[in-house]
């Protein structure tokens, strides 16, 4: 099957609303491989890719063969002195529940298996749609879904918590990695290849094809001047009502001018995940227990120790992930905040790409609770030698949720706003 870049099939040039910046711009035909950027924040509009749908669908199928194979064999096993454990990667998510951490075991459980399976069920259910060029029911929905379940699928990041936890435990047991822990590997791979592989410019083109843009629409300007806005799932370029709100006419999104309420409740989430952090830091995150001593840890004392055993690069990965990106993600959204409506176009670009870089590492935070997750469910041998949850757990998955939730409500549109409402201030202003 061929399905030819929407762009060809159009009778004039198809317009965009940048997400960050709120400029429309006119997309030019795409070849495969090829991109097109805001040319004002230089954010990727579309991007094409060769053979989209036989791509996407290959690599899900792939990924989801592999993610069985993960769940379906041992993950990894220790011995030592005699006594050992062996254990699935679906108990790094149960052990937690008999610790009285249900909250804790459902955001592993959701974020290794649960949304990255739905998520390319997902994939697979639309790509075969537009294979026989007929999408199949709830089609819309289902790539709607897509967008909203790709920052919560965090199976890169496990496997960085399993890499630390097996250091951990390398000092003071023999292990040996399952066919489950090559396959989760692979899966990783496979499912961060997949995510890749979307075409959205071209999959919404094929499912609902491309309606024209509203009558008087003009690039090199902002969509907001004009009374309209970009669609956030599907990117089309749609009218907003008086009050400000619509809804998209190719996918259903809510629409709106701008977030409602963004950097109010950017600074919410911002003082919850700042409350939440000082628990997640003070109490232990783990306790381990070796012939009957029980030794408390906290994310800083798991950092020195590691220091201490000789593995600097891991302990610096852990001090990164749960020490800095944590604070430069409260210092940097404040910052943001504070700052917003004294932006200008000469550091819009900077602020914008500092914006980019906060959403982009706060999902990474999530290393300590998986290595948690881990240890708890594969050492467990009593008094002998096991480890428990702390209740720092939960505070710190919560800093990391608070977070990534803060940066999603901030609109980056705002960093942008700011020069136009100035110059339409200092105008009044000259004319009264």
């Amino acid at each position: 099957m061929t399905l030819a870049s929407p762009a060809t099939h159009t009778s004039r040039r198809r317009l965009r609303a940048c997400h960050e910046c709120d400029w429309v711009v006119a997309l030019p035909p795409l070849r495969p491989g090829e991109r097109a950027d805001c040319p004002r924040c230089g954010h990727t509009l579309a991007k094409r890719h060769y053979r989209p749908a036989q791509r996407s669908l290959a690599l899900a199928v792939s990924a989801l063969i592999a993610l069985m194979l993960a769940v379906s064999f041992p993950f990894v096993s220790f011995e030592a002195g005699g006594i050992g454990n062996r254990i699935e990667l679906t108990q790094t998510a149960t052990t937690l529940i008999g610790f009285h951490q249900p909250l804790v075991a459902i955001g592993v459980a959701l974020t290794i298996i649960v949304l990255p399976a739905v998520y390319l069920l997902g994939v697979i259910w639309l790509q075969i749609g537009l294979l026989r060029d007929d999408p199949l029911p709830i089609s819309r929905g289902i790539a709607r879904s897509l967008s909203h379940l790709h920052p919560w699928m965090m199976a890169d990041v496990f496997i960085i918590g399993a890499l630390v936890s097996l250091i951990k435990v390398a000092g003071m047991a023999q292990l040996e990695l399952g066919v489950s822990f090559w396959a989760f590997c692979a899966f990783a791979i496979l499912l961060l290849a997949t995510t890749q592989s979307i075409d959205a410019d071209w999959m919404w083109f094929s499912l609902a094809g491309e309606p024209r843009a509203p009558e008087g629409t003009h690039s090199g300007q902002t969509a907001a001047s004009q009374g309209l806005t970009g669609c956030p799932t599907c990117g089309l370029v749609n009218r907003l009502g008086r009050d400000g709100h619509g809804h998209c006419r190719r996918c259903g999104e809510h629409l709106h001018a701008r977030l409602p309420y963004s950097l109010q409740r950017t600074w919410a989430l911002l003082a919850a995940a700042a409350v939440m952090y000082i628990p997640a830091n003070v109490y232990p995150i783990m306790t381990t227990t070796s012939l009957g001593q029980s030794e408390p840890s906290t994310i800083i004392g798991g950092v020195v120790e590691l220091w201490q055993m000789g593995s600097w690069p891991i302990a610096a990965v852990i001090f990164t992930a749960s020490i800095l990106v944590p604070v430069g993600k409260l210092i940097a959204l404040s910052w943001l905040c504070l700052v917003v409506h004294r932006s200008d176009e000469l550091n819009g670009q900077a602020r914008t790409r500092l914006y980019r870089v906060t959403e982009f590492i706060g999902r990474w935070s999530m290393v300590d609770v998986f290595v948690v997750a881990i240890l708890v469910a594969l050492i467990r041998a009593g008094t002998l030698m096991s480890v428990t949850p702390g209740p720092a757990a939960l505070a710190f998955g919560s800093v990391v949720v608070l977070t990534m939730l803060a940066a999603m409500t901030f609109d980056p549109r705002l960093i942008w706003d700011a020069p136009r409402t100035q110059r339409l201030r200092h105008n009044q202003g000259k004319t009264t």
